[in-house]
């Protein structure tokens, strides 16, 4: 029963990283947009694609922390002790974030709408990088078992954890680029399809020097997440290379609607590997998942609750 709570746990993290990690993205574009005048169009661009689900993906977060806390307690007291700077960092900038967004639609005044603006542009940059953080001091085996607080500096500031935030933000751009040239297509905007088509383009080689650069880092400073990475993960560690590179020539090809999907199966495949490298430990090499599991009847009645 641990084990298919645990794939629920891993299919909601993949949830939320293809649809709130697309938001992030977004973000970071709209930071990236340019001054008032230029960035105008590609600012309207984002806010007319995340504008029906601009805060509705949280709701994966929520039910990420719920399971975790329900059916492995001891696993969630362990992680939420250690890493709770880049949690509540995240959590601020989730608040920062939606406020920012409505607020920036209320105002009238341009120097409000760029102050809110700019809260908006880099709360949407922390969030992903502090959750790739939190990642990262989970894989590289720094969260201690037994509901014990670990070093809440050493746990996040790593070099795991460093690799792991700049990986999700980049990860985040290269998905809400691959969305937004669907998007600007959708609505015939051929100059906005071109904008964003660049930027995937882009962000996909800086995803793609980042995996390489892991590589390294992982072999220093998380050596049992490179050992299953290179092999039990590795056919999903390949699948994802592959789909990203397929994504990357549809893209250049123009064709985003076939870029879309193979941009998050690539993701997709990269977080599962993650998860199947780690594997049977949630905290690796201290913590199972069995060993931090809820008593069966809590577990069942979660896997209902789910259904």
């Amino acid at each position: 029963v641990s084990t298919a709570v645990a794939v629920v746990l891993l299919l909601a993290v993949v949830a939320y990283a293809i649809f709130g990690g697309a938001d992030f993205g977004a973000g970071f574009w709209d930071l990236t947009a340019g001054g008032a005048e230029r960035g105008a169009h590609p600012r309207d661009t984002i806010e007319h694609s995340i504008g029906p689900v601009w805060e509705a993906n949280h709701v994966w977060l929520i039910f990420i922390f719920v399971i975790l806390w329900t059916s492995f307690p001891e696993a969630y007291a362990s992680i939420t002790l250690t890493l709770f700077v880049p949690l509540t960092l995240a959590a601020l900038g989730i608040v920062l974030r939606g406020a920012s967004f409505a607020f920036r639609k209320a105002v009238v005044q341009l120097r409000h709408r760029r102050l809110f603006g700019a809260a908006f542009a880099l709360s949407s940059v922390l969030v992903p990088y502090c959750m790739g953080a939190v990642a990262g001091g989970i894989a590289s085996g720094r969260v201690p078992a037994g509901g014990q607080a670990g070093d809440p500096v050493h746990s996040w500031i790593n070099a795991t954890s460093i690799l792991g935030g700049i990986l999700a933000v980049a990860a985040a751009a290269y998905l809400a680029a691959v969305y937004l040239v669907w998007d600007a297509r959708r609505l015939s905007d051929n100059e906005m399809t071109e904008h964003f088509r660049r930027r995937a383009v882009i962000s996909a080689g800086v995803v793609g020097v980042l995996g390489v650069i892991g590589i390294f880092v992982l072999r220093a400073d998380a050596p049992y997440l490179f050992q299953g990475l290179t092999s039990r993960a590795l056919p999903l560690v390949i699948l994802g290379t592959l789909c990203g590179v397929a994504a990357l020539v549809l893209l250049l090809r123009g064709a985003p609607r076939g870029a879309r999907l193979l941009a998050v199966f690539a993701v997709a495949s990269v977080i599962i590997g993650w998860a199947v490298a780690q594997w049977p430990y949630i905290l690796p090499q201290t913590l199972t998942f069995s060993a931090a599991a809820s008593p069966s009847g809590t577990l069942t009645a979660v896997l209902i609750v789910v259904v």
